[in-house]
């Protein structure tokens, strides 16, 4: 029997919470409530959460604090709420790892529009990596990705957490080895074209997949840019 995804709605107003948890309960999802970083935590030590719903301004520990925490360990997905609408705050929620970024006040069903387009983007990564392939992890330069675990892990076997995007992201550069992908190829390879500006932002995902993977972002020896082109993996790719 297969099982409804479950959500993590946290957010310090109980009311928006409530409101949040009750219409997503009424479509399908199974839903946890938290108002804080702390019960979050209680809940993944527990719980398998497929999507988090993270607010951004709340007393305390914040949502970004919560979420770079959060990404240091795992690639859960992770849309932000926030009464914020500046660019720079999107690009500030791409940068430490969130997924998708709805401004309040919002519309429930563009939440659960969000939350499903999302998700779907996840299982659809799932489904990829149970396709027929050689092998189940690819070698690059000095790292290993493993498909299956969704895990990269350098050459003394230390992990390096990568976001849902990140991963995505990295996977379309191992597909394509050596090629030129422009940056409305990576979003097709990478959101399947449900995207919508903040997705747009591939530069600054690129950004944050190579502080993860290069010895010096700054100079990027394995992610190549193309002016006026787009991006390619300069580094050889062994399937095993």
């Amino acid at each position: 029997m297969e099982t409804s995804p479950h959500i993590a709605v946290v957010d310090d107003h109980h009311d928006i919470r409530d409101l949040v948890g009750q219409y997503l309960t009424r479509h399908g999802y199974r839903v946890s409530l938290a108002e804080s970083g702390e019960t979050l935590r209680e809940i993944l030590a527990r719980e398998t959460i497929d999507l988090i719903v993270l607010d951004i301004m709340m007393p305390g520990e914040d949502g970004i604090s919560i979420c770079r925490q959060l990404r240091a360990s795992m690639a859960t997905p992770i849309i932000f709420l926030t009464a914020m609408s500046e660019d720079t705050d999107r690009i500030v929620g791409l940068e430490i790892g969130a997924d998708d970024y709805l401004v309040k006040p919002f519309n429930p069903r563009e939440l659960l529009a969000r939350a499903r387009a999302v998700l779907r983007r996840v299982q659809g990564t799932a489904a990829r990596q149970s396709e027929p392939i050689k092998g189940s992890t690819i070698r690059f330069d000095q790292w290993t990705l493993d498909f299956a675990r969704q895990e990269l892990t350098d050459s003394d076997g230390i992990g390096v957490a990568l976001s849902t995007v990140e991963f995505r992201l990295l996977k379309a550069f191992l597909d394509h080895p050596g090629m030129v992908l422009s940056r409305d190829q990576l979003l097709d390879l990478t959101s399947g074209r449900t995207a919508d500006p903040f997705d747009r932002s591939i530069d600054n995902q690129v950004s944050r997949l190579r502080k993860k993977v290069e010895a010096d972002p700054k100079n990027p020896a394995i992610i190549k840019t193309h002016w006026g082109g787009g991006y390619s993996l300069s580094a050889s790719v062994v399937k095993s």
